[in-house]
């Protein structure tokens, strides 16, 4: 028996099969359609197996769902194997028994795990405005997920829970206090997953208790975010009501003046769709080197010379390195700082400048153990009074475990 957790990213579908206690990882997989929909890349790997991997036509969350499940239904960890060789009789008694949704934004109602209906879609549906990059497509992957596995029960589990237990300092904003209180415009949080399970991880790695430590946990990926954590809990993050604010991210902008909002409406007309479109689809890594919105790209292109790059990668790690910075005086310290997400597992670059004088909050980064790593690793000098870990986020294997303590 086991659970499959589905993790829908905005042009991206990320899955993973567990055994029932959620102890062993029997497949991970990703889809990924963002550069080429026609040629999507689809890539299994079962645990102890050979990968599956193919090119499919996929332009949409549901297919790729559907792509997922129907690979999935391959492995002898999905379905029994007294259910038969007809696929028809297979899906009356299927190995799965729950599925796990990531949603991005649970708003204030939801602070766990919850087994999804007509009316938790409807209020998913409802904060798609402040997150249209991927409460969208978690509800789609939803509704696909339910029409090909409709007998298990499905939970979404949200990355904004983790932030529930920020302060009022922390989450409200020094706007009008009505906005606050009439409208609930507050600090939500995101990539919370992920921020919790390289809390857990770092403390494991360090061989230290949660209640112990001053973290500072980097999910660098498309999207961006820091979070400050002491004894296990958040005290501070940087993306706020949406996902927009905080660090410069592959399209988005991170946090910008807003003034600069009103000017580019009043005085040069361009129109809230049109500001909404740049910000969250122009800006970023994107909007300053006119290269691409991945880091790799971006990367190859000021290697080349390419000033804009250039530019590009010293603005992401100049604003990642001021917030860990702003981190670590928030928290009084820090006894590791975390690099984790496609971006902060890989590029060992990024690091490399994002750490360039940190050695003042006692963070010395050791050169050959940075260029050499592979998560998980230590990769401080072992003199530093701060550790330094890259870490592979697991978000899959956290919605299991999140979902099994809840009882689904």
């Amino acid at each position: 028996m086991s659970i499959l957790v589905i993790n829908a990213g905005s042009s991206s579908l990320k899955f993973g099969l567990f055994d029932a206690e959620a102890q062993q990882t029997l497949a991970t997989g990703l889809i990924d359609w963002r550069v080429n929909p026609q040629q999507a890349e689809l890539a299994i790997h079962p645990s102890g197996g050979e990968p599956i991997c193919s090119r499919e036509s996929i332009t949409d969350h549901r297919t790729a769902v559907l792509h997922a499940v129907n690979k999935l239904s391959s492995l002898s960890s999905f379905y029994p194997s007294h259910s038969g060789g007809d696929k028809g009789e297979r899906e009356a008694a299927p190995a799965v028994t729950m599925v796990g949704h990531r949603v991005v934004h649970g708003g204030t109602r939801f602070h766990e795990p919850v087994r999804i209906d007509a009316n938790v879609k409807k209020e998913i549906a409802q904060l798609v405005e402040l997150a249209p990059l991927h409460n969208p497509a978690a509800l789609e992957a939803i509704e696909a997920a339910e029409s090909v596995l409709p007998h298990v029960p499905h939970v979404a589990a949200f990355d904004t829970s983790f932030f529930a237990s920020l302060e009022p300092r922390a989450y409200v904003y020094p706007a009008p206090y009505t906005w606050f209180h009439a409208w609930g415009i507050r600090r939500f949080g995101f990539h919370g997953i992920s921020h919790a399970y390289c809390a857990g991880r770092a403390a494991e790695l360090m061989n230290r208790q949660p209640p112990e430590l001053r973290l500072i946990v980097c999910h660098l990926g498309n999207g961006c975010s820091v979070s400050a954590i002491r004894s296990g809990r958040a005290v501070q993050t940087s993306m706020g009501f949406t996902p927009l604010e905080g660090l410069m991210m592959g399209t988005r902008v991170g946090s910008l003046d807003p003034g600069i909002l009103l000017y580019v409406q009043r005085q040069k007309k361009l129109s809230v769709d049109q500001v909404d479109h740049a910000l969250n689809h122009e800006s970023g890594l994107l909007g300053i080197s006119g290269v691409s919105s991945d880091y790799r790209q971006v990367k190859a292109a000021a290697d080349e010379g390419d000033e804009r790059a250039r530019l590009a990668l010293t603005i992401f790690a100049d604003r990642i390195r001021a917030t860990i910075g702003a981190y670590a005086v928030a928290l009084g310290g820090v006894d590791a700082v975390v690099f984790t997400a496609g971006i902060g597992e890989h590029a060992a670059d990024l690091r490399a400048a994002v750490c360039e004088g940190l050695q003042i909050l006692g963070l010395r980064l050791d050169v050959s153990r940075n260029a050499a790593c592979t998560p998980d690793a230590d990769i401080a000098c072992p003199d530093s009074p701060g550790r330094i870990l890259v870490i592979r986020t697991q978000e899959e294997l956290m919605i299991a475990r999140e979902i099994l303590k809840r009882g689904g």
